[in-house]
């Protein structure tokens, strides 16, 4: 098992790309804390399954964007576990608008979450971490090539790129890795592309050389390589898992 002995925390993970990856590094060995902001039911949902698999993991509630809560949710995580090793950083706040309708709050909450969240995290998981551990920043394509009426979600996804950059390097002679996954356009419970119509998925699908939506089960096994020793050499990464879509 590649994970096995390891201990991950991943956020957002009640549903959609965060409930895979939990569940693909529970499969592979690791003990897993499941974090969710608000869905507890859908939490639950990802632990019963790892659990029913013969796996160990539990469910943490705790907003990323609050200092507060994201310093909880990994002192939480080691009392139940005795370690970490594994950090996913998956929560993130996703709204399209027009550069109009942009507000303050809309602003703070984005980048809160997807920017403040990981770092202050980061910062809490270093207090635990060993020689091996890695941090796994969950970006997107979008950063690439940003559409109309995203410009909080890829300006936040795009800092979030340059951060695991930054990191890799300075946390590179401690022995902890920092990589990106940015996936393309993907189909999950909590983003059910699929269901938008042709008008907007035609056009997407055209764009991808392989010819289809993601999925979550596309996205894991990707985290689980570079979670893994088989990703030892890596860091400053940001592998694509898109379709080719871009």
């Amino acid at each position: 098992m590649k994970l096995k002995g390891k201990v991950a925390l991943v956020t957002g993970a009640s549903k959609g790309i965060g409930a895979g990856i939990a569940e693909a590094m529970a499969a592979e060995g690791a003990a897993v804390a499941v974090n969710y902001s608000s869905d507890s039911s859908g939490a639950d949902r990802v632990v019963k399954a790892i659990k029913d698999k013969g796996g160990n993991a539990i469910a943490i509630q705790a907003n990323v964007a609050s200092v507060e809560d994201a310093r909880r949710l990994v002192s939480e995580t080691v009392a139940e576990f005795g370690r970490l090793d594994i950090l996913v950083n998956n929560a993130a706040a996703y709204d399209m608008a027009a550069i109009e309708d942009i507000t303050e709050a809309e602003f703070h909450r984005h980048f809160n979450i997807n920017v403040l969240g990981p770092i202050i995290l980061t910062q809490e998981a270093l207090k635990h971490f060993g020689e091996g551990s890695s941090v796994l920043n969950i970006s997107s394509t979008i950063v690439l090539s940003p559409e109309a009426s995203t410009t909080l979600y890829s300006a936040s996804k795009a800092a979030l790129n340059d951060i695991s950059e930054t990191l890799a390097k300075e946390l590179g002679p401690r022995q902890i890795r920092v990589n990106t996954i940015s996936p393309g356009v993907t189909h999950t419970d909590g983003h059910p592309v699929y269901d938008w119509g042709d008008e907007i998925v035609k056009p997407i699908i055209a764009k991808t050389p392989l010819g289809r939506l993601g999925s979550p089960e596309d996205i894991a096994p990707a985290a689980v390589f570079l979670a893994s020793d088989a990703g030892a050499w890596i860091t400053g990464a940001n592998l694509q898992v898109s379709g080719g879509f871009r």
